[in-house]
């Protein structure tokens, strides 16, 4: 389970413009800046389209310092799906688009769905050749399209995903979810169903893990909630399920507000590891505030401290180190 290569799938929805349904960003509009922010972050130390940190409304910061941190001796792959604004730092592109509001919008069209699938499961393939590739995500929105997506394809998923704020807002959420179903009609195909109602993301996370997978390799899902999407899709595109792992945080496991474990039984995923890490006793606020229910995953946070422990790594001194430096050029 150690990883050969750490790949970063980004894309926007604009379902993160609405207000109250992500802190994934200072304020609504910003939202569409996190991705990019995030990856250049990851790769380059710092951000290059804005010099700022990407931060939840609170000032909490974003989830690559801590995959930055842990697990800065691994690979990184950024590939872009589908995001408003590309990335100031080497990447991938799959040819996507950027999600629109599925509330009144097919999310993306169908060139730029059949150019994910397509080109995901060609870069999965060549990735696996590596063996292990862990595959996280940054969207803002994420969490409320992955329920649309798993509600399309015949899940019980309401109000079932978690959120980036301990306040998670389910019926907002639901309200967004229902509203596009009935827009977009059912039932959907899984294709159409993640064209219609989803995301770029999700599409792609299950594209390459599909690819990765034929290619020989171990794909790991390195997320939340939201992998309960991307392994639906995986697994709907003809993925095998004993094949697919999906490794995230001790915070999203034991969010009462949200049902990770119910929902990873309900997709079938077999394989599920979590990354048993506290920030309870760092001396920042920013980094405790994990433990009172913010951010909780993201940018393969969960993958990244999985690693960590793996390797023995004393992951607390490294996060706050990190941490130091980045609120130091503030």
């Amino acid at each position: 389970m150690r990883p050969s290569i750490f790949v970063v799938v980004i894309g926007t929805t604009d379902v993160s413009l609405i207000p109250g349904i992500s802190v994934a960003g200072a304020s609504p509009e910003l939202t569409h800046l996190t991705p990019a922010l995030d990856v250049e972050y990851l790769i380059a130390g710092r951000p290059l389209t804005l010099d700022v940190i990407p931060v939840t409304p609170q000032g909490i910061p974003t989830p690559a310092l801590v995959t930055r941190a842990v697990a800065y001796d691994v690979p990184k792959l950024v590939v872009n799906a589908g995001s408003r604004w590309a990335p100031k730092v080497p990447y991938v592109e799959l040819g996507g688009e950027p999600g629109r509001d599925i509330r009144f919008f097919s999310a993306i069209s169908r060139d730029a769905a059949g150019n994910i699938v397509k080109r995901g499961q060609i870069l999965g393939r060549e990735l696996g050749r590596l063996g292990v590739v862990y595959i996280g995500e940054s969207i803002p929105g994420g969490t409320t399209t992955a329920m649309a997506i798993l509600v399309a394809l015949g899940y019980d998923a309401w109000g079932r995903t978690s959120s980036a704020s301990p306040n998670n807002p389910k019926e907002l959420k639901a309200a967004v979810v229902k509203k596009a179903l009935e827009r977009a009609g059912r039932p959907l195909d899984p294709l159409e169903a993640a064209r219609q109602v989803g995301d770029p993301v999700h599409l792609a996370l299950a594209a390459v893990a599909l690819g990765v997978a034929e290619g020989g390799g171990a794909p790991v899902l390195a997320g939340g909630t939201q992998m309960a999407a991307a392994a639906a899709l995986y697994k709907a595109l003809g993925g095998e399920m004993s094949k697919l792992h999906v490794v995230t945080t001790r915070w999203i496991a034991e969010d009462k507000n949200a049902d990770f474990w119910g929902l990873m039984e309900e997709v079938g995923v077999r394989n599920v590891h979590v990354a048993n890490v506290s920030f309870a006793a760092s001396k920042h606020p920013g980094l405790r505030a994990y433990e009172e229910g913010y951010v909780k995953e993201g940018v393969g946070m969960g993958g990244a401290l999985f690693y960590a422990q793996l390797v023995g790594r004393d992951v607390l001194p490294l996060v706050e180190a990190e941490y130091e430096r980045v609120t130091a050029t503030r």
